[in-house]
């Protein structure tokens, strides 16, 4: 997922993909743990997506600071 992607997202909308995404990083370490995880990659791209809706999540909220 871009960045450009997720910008278009509203606040809630972010909020609610973090959470499915902090979700699908658990089952991927679970996987992991109990050797049936078949795409290693995956936990990275996860962790990469998590911290561009957490990049973007706090764009917005300085942005909205700053107007305020």
């Amino acid at each position: 997922m871009k960045a450009s992607e997720l910008r278009i997202l509203s606040k809630e909308e972010l909020e609610k993909k973090l959470k499915e995404l902090k979700s699908e990083l658990f089952n991927l370490r679970f996987q992991l743990a109990v050797n049936q995880l078949e795409n290693p990659m995956r936990i990275k791209a996860v962790r990469k997506d998590i911290a561009r809706v957490q990049t973007v999540l706090t764009e917005k909220e300085s942005k909205n600071s700053v107007n305020a």
